[in-house]
């Protein structure tokens, strides 16, 4: 087993430190109406953890939807995967791996010499997991790579070719727009090979009390993971936001079909940010959006990946149908 972190961010060598994308980020959205700041940013360190206990939450249904889904169709997905050939599993986002893990154990019981790229912006995430993962696969070859998602993919494109399975888990795609999501996945069509297979997970459309409990759960993760977002800006920026002044709220926006995430003013208030030496005004009862998660219909994450180039090979649901993961294949003509 061998492993090995490739941190491609510092060999393209960013304009752009995290700590200064933050102040930027900031900055627009705080000038802007109404108020915003990209979730991008929910994910330091303290964040990163509250994320693990908002995913062990009974509200959140999501993961052990995932994980169901998982452990009793893991074997069928990989199961036209030639067992001669090298397999690369590729997984964007990968966090901690715990639905992963199953996967590649269907994997690795079927004998197929296989490597695994977990690509996350976080090295601490890619550290801990390969710590993870090398203790329950010590024949794994294991290859983090620490970048953004297509950077990492147009790296592994100049790699040699074999087998590709490229995971996208846990939702991600809610996190973008309808047409954010449309050029995503053409964008990952681009990138990948003929042949090339993608796995994608999304959040099914249901009833709305169910979707609200697991964006509120009673634990309180999500409003701590959502409040971390203003504490991490005093740390990094120098700012001096009282967190106690500000509620999460979670809500449905039927429209659009997306849960969406707000910290809301509770008064009058003014924000020095030393990092911009600026001060910011936030009239009482302002929201500042942080994210919104959209919810799918099978018939629209079909049609989406039709229009990408894909070709669905099979879909996976949970026993309950609140969530499905889609299984693509790609397909380019010559």
């Amino acid at each position: 087993m061998t492993t090995e972190i490739i941190e491609l961010t510092k060999e393209n060598s960013p304009a752009t430190s995290r700590t200064e994308q933050l102040a930027l980020d900031v900055l627009m959205g705080f000038t802007s109406h109404p108020k915003y700041i990209p979730p991008i940013h929910f994910y330091d360190a303290k964040g990163s953890q509250i994320f693990q206990k908002i995913m062990s939450a009974k509200d959140y249904y999501l993961t052990e939807c995932e994980l169901e889904i998982i452990k009793t169709h893991g074997k069928s997905m990989i199961s036209g995967f030639d067992k001669n050939q090298k397999l690369q599993v590729i997984e964007l986002g990968a966090g901690d791996g715990y639905k992963t893990k199953h996967l590649i154990e269907a994997v690795l019981d079927s004998n197929i010499d296989t490597t695994y790229y977990p690509i996350d912006i976080s090295k601490q995430a890619l550290e801990d997991l390969s710590e993870r993962f090398s203790k329950f696969f010590p024949d794994l070859d294991i290859q983090c790579l620490q970048g953004e998602y297509f950077q990492s993919l147009k790296w592994l494109r100049a790699q040699p070719t074999c087998q590709r399975l490229v995971l996208f888990l846990g939702s991600n795609i809610g996190n973008f727009r309808r047409p954010q999501a449309e050029v995503f996945l053409k964008t990952l069509w681009n990138v990948l090979q003929d042949g090339d297979y993608v796995l994608i997970g999304a959040d099914l459309k249901k009833d709305i009390d169910k979707m609200l409990w697991a964006y509120n759960d009673r634990e309180g993760y999500t409003k701590d993971f959502n409040i971390n977002l203003l504490s991490r800006i005093n740390r990094e920026l120098g700012a001096n936001i009282d967190t106690s002044k500000f509620q999460h709220y979670g809500t449905y926006n039927v429209k659009l079909g997306a849960m969406e995430s707000f910290l809301v003013s509770l008064e009058k208030q003014s924000v020095q940010v030393d990092a911009l030496n600026r001060k910011f005004e936030f009239k009482a009862f302002e929201a500042i959006h942080v994210e919104s998660s959209y919810k799918y219909l099978c018939s629209e994450m079909k049609e989406m990946a039709n229009h990408a180039g894909f070709s669905l090979q099979n879909v996976y649901y949970d026993s309950k149908k609140y969530f499905a993961d889609f299984f693509l294949k790609v397909h380019k003509k010559i």
